[in-house]
């Protein structure tokens, strides 16, 4: 392990809270991770938040720390230091910047800086991973919900409050079903992991076991179940149309996928690849490259770190 200074990075989603320090190479060095109580009070949920830090404050490293870096669930708001994650409803307009920098292994000594977490997805990507070298990309996380961001000309573009690029939450169905965030017929209700799983259960599908998770679907298509199959083709045709919609707004050179319903690989890169041939139909649109992103489950945690160091 080098000597050099490390970044204390912290990851919120609305099912698990992670923790790492992180190098100014990119390497994740040492990773901790708690359940996040996303249905309890704002209380337990910044609870959960502070032992993290607790744990990465416990490593013999942490004198070496001189930043902490946080990627949120969103929206966020960059400039006001809060978060209003869709799926954790008892934060709104959450002042987690000043809860974070009041910890005791944090405060006086260590500035906290906040992006949301497609945003740091998309900063990890295009500093180490499957972005790397583009000038014109759209980084998506695929998992309970829909995240993304953007990179244009040669840097992560996060807009004033750290929302832009906010993809799961566009409508590609006028008529389709309300969102949490108050819209409808939203992106992320059509092709996250939640959305895979509920409409195939909707439409007859049923597990083998009692597990009714995108990966039960994907499993289920594997071996040739035609709804799971028409459940991640539905989901790969509403990814098409808002990578598209981007796409025609700034010339994207790149869309790389990540999250955990990116497991599922070709179940879902196959028929996306297939649908972008309908939605990217403008001569410019056509030579976008669909990547599976490099990182993995590590790219939150050091996408934390790329917009602290940034």
């Amino acid at each position: 392990m080098s000597s050099g200074a490390l970044v204390a990075a912290v990851d919120i989603g609305g099912t698990k809270i992670a923790g790492g320090l992180v190098s100014r190479d990119g390497e994740l060095l040492h990773e901790v991770q708690v359940p996040t109580p996303a249905k309890g009070s704002a209380a337990a949920v910044l609870s959960a938040v502070h032992s993290v830090l607790d744990l990465l404050a416990s490593q013999a490293s942490w004198h070496r720390v001189d930043r902490v870096g946080v990627g949120s669930a969103g929206p966020v708001d960059v400039t006001a230091g809060t978060v209003s994650p869709v799926n954790i409803p008892n934060w709104r307009g959450f002042p987690l910047v000043d809860q974070l920098t009041a910890h005791p292994a944090v405060s006086g000594r260590l500035p906290v800086v906040l992006g949301g977490d497609a945003v740091a997805m998309t900063a990890a990507e295009h500093w180490i991973g499957a972005a790397r070298g583009f000038s014109t990309a759209l980084c998506l996380v695929v998992s309970t919900g829909v995240g993304a961001g953007l990179v244009l000309d040669g840097k992560v573009h996060a807009g004033p409050t750290g929302n832009a690029g906010h993809l799961g939450h566009i409508t590609v169905d006028l008529d389709g079903d309300p969102c949490p965030c108050g819209s409808r017929g939203c992106l992320e209700r059509l092709a996250s992991g939640t959305a895979i799983a509920a409409w195939a259960l909707g439409h007859g599908w049923r597990p083998e076991a009692d597990d009714t998770s995108a990966a039960a679907v994907a499993a289920s298509a594997r071996a040739g179940d035609p709804v799971a199959l028409a459940a991640f083709d539905r989901a790969a045709k509403a990814l098409a149309a808002g990578i598209a919609a981007t796409a025609t707004l700034v010339e994207l050179e790149a869309a790389v996928l990540g999250g955990g319903v990116l497991r599922a690989g070709d179940l879902l890169l196959s028929p996306l690849r297939h649908h972008l041939q309908t939605y990217a139909a403008l001569p410019f649109t056509r030579r976008i490259r669909i990547l599976p992103a490099q990182l993995g489950t590590h790219a939150g945690l050091v996408g934390a770190a790329a917009l602290a160091l940034r």
